[in-house]
């Protein structure tokens, strides 16, 4: 028998497993992450503060796998935001309505709104990486499609809400599919960084995707934006071809059952956990009234600062500098965060969309965008991160299709409703209604926090 002694766990110590303990060890680093954050159906995720060097800020890029999905994804998002502000300026054109802009955002966001949930399902039975290639490389062809179009002199106003629709059903199975697949390129330990780089990459191409957008209209016209977002998805396929991971479906602890019984205990597990419940609520909330800046944008650049397609792609990328500042205050962060933070994000978020309402000069509008951004960022990517930590991998693209739906899914009930109210009373209205839904939101939201802790 050894010399040393065995110590004791204290009353409230997990014993450990290994060599000194009798029980099994489970090596899966997932499981172990779960014991340390303390996940279970009635916890509460408890982030301890951790010093991170410079270099930490981009941990997830040694991994190669991820390295050559957020190279591609960054390529491909540049292109996507030509795109989305090549066609919002092209509705413009064709309908010259604030309404219509509403209609195009809606029913490209209704496919998600339906049949996300069901993606999330699909996205924890089958193998994640061939899943996006069948994405990425449809949204190619829609894109493909929208170009022809208009370089022919042939696109009307229904060929534009037919492929939006189109690619609501892509996006309907690549969101949820995208989101659970990240781990499984960098695994739980660098996951924080990653949804952080990826939130960098996204508004890296916000930024740069504009701006391009708003000179290539005059220098390619529309049409050559939407042949260079085609393009742009050769770079996202050649890296998904390159990538090892994901070529097998997601293990699971059981033999799934039906497709009804996964959703239903996707569901559950969201129901009974109070942090992801009230996660998936705020997400909601506030992307139904205060995140509606793809249907306000181009009409506070007409209509409110009278600027053309040039400024109204530099407004766009205002949003996107203080967007991209706060995925890389996330990436560097050192201590993680609270998830109370998120509260406090939505209470910025609407002030500045109210104070947005009052501006009237493109040299004020731009800080105001730019701060706005970063609200905006700062809040999407805790709560992205927030419910990933807290959701084991088997259930991860079932969770994560119903922050898709809440998030982007809602888009159609916000943009309808923004772009009436635009349409009958003018830009600021649906800005002032957001700014406060969002603020009630965010103070509600934090004192039922507040008072989880007190109970707990």
């Amino acid at each position: 028998m050894s010399r040393r002694a065995r110590r004791s766990p204290a009353p409230n110590e997990t014993p450990q497993s290994g060599p000194e303990t009798d029980g099994p060890r489970d090596e899966t680093p997932l499981v172990q992450t779960a014991e340390v954050t303390g996940r279970g159906p009635e916890s509460t995720i408890e982030y301890q503060p951790v010093r991170i060097p410079l270099t930490r800020g981009l941990t997830s890029l040694r991994h190669r796998d991820f390295r050559l999905f957020w190279t591609g994804q960054l390529v491909s998002l540049v292109g996507t935001w030509m795109q989305i502000v090549a066609q919002s300026w092209l509705v413009l054109e064709l309908t010259g309505s604030a309404f219509a802009l509403g209609v195009l955002s809606a029913l490209q966001f209704v496919p998600t709104l339906a049949f996300s949930l069901l993606g999330g399902v699909v996205a924890d039975r089958l193998p994640r990486r061939s899943l996006l290639l069948l994405t990425q490389t449809s949204a190619a062809l829609l894109a493909l499609a929208l170009a022809v179009l208009t370089a022919t002199g042939t696109v009307r106003f229904g060929h534009v809400m037919v492929l939006a629709a189109l690619l609501g059903f892509v996006n309907a199975l690549d969101m949820p599919t995208r989101q659970a697949f990240v781990v499984e390129l960098v695994g739980p330990a660098d996951l924080r960084n990653a949804i952080a780089l990826n939130s960098a990459a996204f508004n890296s191409a916000r930024l740069v995707g504009p701006a391009v957008a708003g000179l290539a209209i005059g220098w390619i016209g529309i049409a050559g934006c939407f042949y260079v977002n085609a393009l742009s998805f050769l770079a996202v396929i050649a890296g998904l071809l390159l990538i090892h991971a994901g070529k097998r479906p997601a293990p699971r602890p059981s033999e799934p059952g039906s497709i009804w019984e996964d959703l239903r205990e996707g569901l559950g597990y969201v129901a009974r956990t109070p942090l992801v419940r009230m996660v998936i609520v705020l997400v909601a909330i506030v992307g139904t009234f205060a995140m509606n800046m793809g249907v306000l944008m181009p009409l506070i650049a007409r209509d409110v600062l009278r600027v053309g397609a040039e400024g109204f792609g530099f407004l766009t990328s205002a949003m996107g500098v203080g967007s991209l500042v706060a995925a890389i205050v996330l990436a560097y962060q050192g201590q993680a965060v609270r998830p109370r933070l998120l509260f406090g994000a939505a209470v910025a978020l609407g002030l500045l969309e109210v104070a947005l309402a009052l501006v009237r000069q493109f040299s004020v509008a731009v800080p105001v965008l730019a701060a706005t951004g970063f609200s905006m960022i700062f809040l999407t990517t805790l709560a992205n991160t927030t419910l990933q930590v807290a959701t084991p991998d088997p259930l991860r693209g079932r969770v994560m299709s119903l922050y898709t739906t809440v998030f982007v899914g809602t888009t159609p009930l916000g943009s309808l409703f923004t772009g009436a109210l635009a349409e009958a009373w003018g830009v600021p209205a649906p800005l002032l209604v957001g700014g406060i839904v969002s603020v009630g939101a965010g103070l509600a939201g934090y004192r039922l926090s507040s008072r989880r802790r007190s109970t707990d």
